[in-house]
């Protein structure tokens, strides 16, 4: 029996919900075993079941692999814009106008897999109105989050290093009256880490390196 296989071309054809899915198993240490993690790479990411994988010569299925991980030395570029489900989103056109609420989830959200699309949540925006290379996005909602899952990866990779790159001028764009709207809301250890020494967006530039650095090749 002939299988037919989807092989993705780029990180475009691979959505973050797929990545998500596959960093989750190879981060359990249960799932260190090679063989295990090759089949569920290319269940997760040619959409195939494992019934007909274990059907592929072993030969085969390394080619597959080592096809898929060609696609993570692709250069990583921000997209300040992208359809998706029909609808197009912009990235924040003016970082120096996110607000504290935005600031603090985005530093939550980004240095964890899973939330990661909560991340491109407020990276990202529905646009309003578009004009030649200008358009205005929507209002942060924290309930749209969910349909970021199936966000191109290498539009999650292109954010992901334009925000690393961009760690020194996001914190000095952050306005005064941020500060010092977070000294009346925040508490003081929350003061001192998120604002007066950075410390929260310092924890989230070397989870984004660490992550970033791997982010070339998906298997070592």
């Amino acid at each position: 029996m002939k299988i037919t296989i989807d092989v993705p071309d780029s990180l475009k054809d691979v959505t973050l919900e797929q990545y998500q899915e596959y960093i989750k198993l190879e981060e359990k240490d249960e799932n260190k075993n090679t063989h295990f993690l090759f089949h569920k790479l290319v269940e997760i990411f040619c959409n195939i079941t494992l019934k007909d994988i274990i059907k592929i010569k072993w030969n085969s299925l390394l080619d597959l692999v080592n096809q898929i991980n060609k696609l993570f030395e692709e250069e990583h570029k921000l997209h300040k814009t992208f359809k998706l489900n029909g609808k197009e989103y912009g990235f924040i056109p003016e970082l120096d106008e996110i607000t504290l609420g935005e600031f603090i989830d985005l530093d939550n959200y980004i240095t964890d897999w899973d939330n990661m699309h909560k991340a491109l949540n407020v990276l990202y925006r529905p646009i309003t109105y578009k004009k030649g290379d200008s358009y205005i996005i929507e209002d942060y909602k924290v309930s749209d989050a969910l349909e970021f899952k199936k966000t191109p990866l290498n539009v999650t990779f292109g954010a992901l290093f334009f925000f690393y790159h961009l760690n020194n001028e996001l914190v000095k764009v952050i306005p005064s009256y941020l500060k010092v709207e977070a000294e009346k809301h925040l508490t003081y250890p929350e003061k001192r880490s998120l604002l007066l020494n950075g410390d929260g967006i310092n924890l989230s530039m070397d989870w984004l390196e660490e992550m970033l650095t791997r982010s070339t090749r998906l298997l070592n």
